[in-house]
């Protein structure tokens, strides 16, 4: 038996049928099943509706009090009866968010230098919080900090500082891995950031929206400025997009994980307007090919063998030397932990038993035949150990597909497998052992290294928005595939030192105005503009719906044509936000009863403005 743990990759929700005309179809099952849905109701009302859930047979799972709202468990029977309480506002399912990652163990970190986090001090990070929901923290680690991050005890998925998944662990090791000298760095690598786990998966990697918008309370309710959820699922919900809303109108940036389809579905929470939503690309930039390509993709950052902390002794470590040099590898599923060492011997594809092969390791092409017949050929020739290189570029992951092997074996890439040959008949050696690091692919690895250039860029700018932040780090992405932002990778691909330098030179509005705040304004809230939309030359438009949550006025503003990374929002005349250019925003107002508002939008820093539309409420 090896030591080794492998994380499987979590699958989708699959498609539901529809029963009910809900806000969110509901899944069709017999009327005696359980069903578990969110019934939000109308404020005051908690208690009448959670009565009638006890005599329908039902029982409240989760408290969703910030939005009128609980996740119940209910026979599928009941929820007619209570979709007609003139006290119930609607009924959707609680549909599952899983975790967006496979694993690819071990590999090079090499996101760190690409998104710029070396190039940037995160001595400032202690006035950040950055919360972690995801599967736990295997606190102790010998590359995790101790001091500064904490979390709150659950009665479903239990200690928050243990990780019997290992997805949460790594996730962290992404933002914050110590620079100590073991093991790898995360962006903030001193130590200093503040960290929140909420741990809302166990060891099956899955729970329920209503989780996920309990889990993202608690991140603000502990002061979080920043949440990663490396996580998703196919389907929306009208409270959980609702309460994301909610938490980004109160200042928290929140950042998930596109989803890893490799398909134009979208997937939330990532998709939802106030979410950022992130693409994966490998270590050249590219972009990944199980990465989600659709409208809300919104930047981008490394999800391709990405080198992480996992709980300990969970990963799997695996090395070949020869010739005085040391390649890392990626260990072949099956394989035993061991390690030998012997004479590097030829092999070429192993297609047949390699001969010179007794008491020496072997090295083998990719190619023609299996992995495990490769290494039997070295195996039944008396190797000790079989390296099997790749025959394309990139890291070489494999399976011995079941077959029994008593030697250890490993993959490396085509370019040091080519640079090997040159150490044939030196001495080599082979180890495969258990680490507490391993190396995963998928979006949920692209999230954490936004979530950690957000918090160390803001941590330079207290005093901007999280939406000010949200529009630097979009302004100033490496732009990659077609030219602005695309459906790939967003606007590109997160640069920490090039945002940090954007909000030295033009302070938190960004654009080119030096600084200031106020996008040029001369005092009368106008921008400048005669009020008639008349601003020169443009060409954006602009449209709105307005409804009611709780009372309150809500406006979904679509537009088109601006050309800027960043636009400002007017109602009536006043900036109201200056946002990414995603083509959405919903303003939420504090305002009652019925009325009027007015609405542009505006290239930031500019004069370029769509004209103005009247929505009535």
């Amino acid at each position: 038996m090896t030591s080794k743990t492998r994380f499987k990759k979590s699958v989708l929700v699959a498609a539901i049928a529809s029963v009910f005309t809900s806000p969110m179809l509901i899944a069709e099952v017999s009327a005696n099943e359980e069903q578990r849905v969110i019934v939000a109701f109308q404020p005051g009302a908690k208690a009448a509706v959670a009565q009638a859930v006890e005599r329908a047979g039902g029982r409240q799972e989760v408290d969703l009090a910030n939005d009128n709202a609980f996740a119940i468990t209910v026979p599928a029977q009941a929820i007619r009866g209570l979709e007609r309480n003139p006290n119930v506002l609607y009924i959707e399912e609680d549909v599952k968010r899983e975790l967006f990652s496979s694993e690819f163990e071990p590999g090079q970190p090499y996101g760190i230098g690409m998104v710029q986090a070396d190039q940037l001090s995160a001595a400032l990070a202690g006035n950040r919080k950055v919360c972690v929901i995801d599967s736990g923290y295997d606190l102790g680690h010998p590359d995790l900090q101790t001091s500064g991050v904490d979390g709150v005890f659950d009665s479903g998925t239990g200690n928050w500082y243990t990780d019997e998944n290992g997805h949460g662990t790594h996730v962290t090791g992404t933002i914050a891995a110590l620079a100590n000298g073991v093991g790898v760095v995360g962006v903030i690598p001193n130590g200093q950031l503040n960290i929140h786990v909420v741990k809302v998966f166990g060891a099956n990697g899955w729970a329920y929206s209503s989780n996920l918008i309990a889990a993202a309370d608690q991140c603000a309710n502990y002061g979080s400025n920043v949440i990663n959820m490396s996580l998703g699922g196919t389907f929306s919900s009208t409270t959980e997009r609702n309460a994301f809303q909610r938490l980004n109108d109160d200042g928290v940036l929140s950042i998930a994980a596109a989803g890893n389809s490799g398909n134009t579905q979208l997937s939330y929470p990532a998709s939802y307007p106030a979410v950022v939503s992130v693409a994966a690309v490998d270590r050249d930039g590219n972009h990944a090919s199980f990465s989600q390509r659709n409208s809300a993709v919104e930047i981008a950052a490394p999800g391709v063998d990405v080198m992480s902390t996992v709980p300990r002794g969970t990963g799997s470590l695996a090395l070949f030397s020869a010739g005085g040099s040391t390649f890392s590898g990626l260990g072949m599923d099956g394989s035993p932990n061991g390690e030998a060492s012997g004479d590097l011997v030829d092999c070429g594809l192993g297609t047949s038993t390699c001969q010179g092969a007794q008491g020496n390791v072997c090295l083998i092409e990719r190619g023609q035949i299996s992995f495990a017949d490769k290494v039997l050929a070295c195996q039944n020739g008396g190797g000790v150990g079989a390296v099997i290189y790749n025959n394309e570029s990139g890291p070489l992951s494999g399976t011995l597909g079941g077959v029994t092997v008593s030697i250890p074996a490993l993959g490396i890439s085509q370019a040091d497998g080519q640079a090997a040959l040159g150490s044939i008949g030196s001495s080599a050696s082979v180890s495969v052992g258990a680490s507490d690091w391993a190396a995963f692919n998928g979006t949920s690895m692209a999230s954490p290294h936004v979530a950690g250039v957000a918090a160390l860029v803001w941590s330079y700018f207290t005093e901007c928005s999280n939406d000010e932040i949200r529009a630097a780090l979009n302004a100033t992405a490496e732009d990659r595939g077609t030219t602005g932002r695309d459906n790939l990778y967003g606007y590109g691909i997160v640069k920490a030192k090039d945002a940090y330098d954007y909000l030295t030179a033009n302070g938190c509005a960004g654009g080119d105005n030096g600084g200031g705040d106020d996008d040029g304004d001369t005092g009368g809230g106008d921008d400048g503009d005669t009020g008639g939309g008349d601003d020169g030359d443009t060409s954006i438009t602009v449209s709105g719906t307005t409804y009611k949550v709780q009372g309150r006025v809500r406006t979904d503003l679509t537009w088109s044509g601006a050309d800027s990374s960043s636009v400002t929002i007017f109602r009536n005349g006043s900036s109201v936000a200056t946002v990414s250019n995603t083509g959405s925003y919903t303003d939420a107002t504090n305002i009652r009863g019925g009325g009027t508002l007015t609405y542009k939008v505006c290239e930031a820093g500019t004069q370029t403005c769509s004209d103005e539309i009247t929505v009535s409420y």
